[in-house]
C-alpha cells in the first residue's frame, strides 16, 4: 500500500490539460473567457461561484441570476499540452494564448 507521501508525490507529477475556456450564454451568444492550468477542473470552480452568486463576472452573474444555468455551456477553446522543458513558462504560455484569443473571440463577459 502508498503512503500519503507517495501519492502526493504521484500527484505532483500528474499533466493535466491546460488552456483558454469559455462560458457562452446559448440564448444571446455572450462568453467569458478565461484560461486554467487545469481545465478539468476549472468549470466546477466558475459553476461553483455562479451558483454561490459571488463571480467575479458581474455580467456574467446577472444573466446567470436571471436565465438560469440551462442557458450557458462550458466550452474548451484550446488547449496547449504542458512542456517538460524546465525553460518554458508554461503559465506565461497560457496566458499569452488567452490574450491571442480574447482578441479574436471579443468577450462580453468581463
Amino acid at each position: 500500500m502508498k503512503t500519503k507521501k507517495e501519492m502526493r508525490e504521484e500527484y505532483k507529477q500528474l499533466k493535466f490539460p491546460m488552456g483558454v475556456f469559455q462560458i457562452r450564454n446559448v440564448k444571446n451568444g455572450k462568453v467569458f473567457l478565461g484560461s486554467s492550468m487545469n481545465l478539468e477542473k476549472i468549470w466546477n470552480r466558475h459553476k461553483f461561484q455562479l451558483e454561490m452568486g459571488g463571480h467575479k463576472s458581474k455580467g456574467l452573474q446577472k444573466d446567470w441570476n436571471e436565465m438560469g444555468a440551462e442557458c450557458f455551456v462550458f466550452e474548451i477553446v484550446e488547449e496547449i499540452k504542458e512542456s517538460d522543458d524546465p525553460a518554458v513558462d508554461n503559465a506565461k504560455e497560457v496566458e499569452v494564448l488567452l490574450e491571442l484569443m480574447a482578441e479574436k473571440v471579443k468577450p462580453e463577459y468581463v
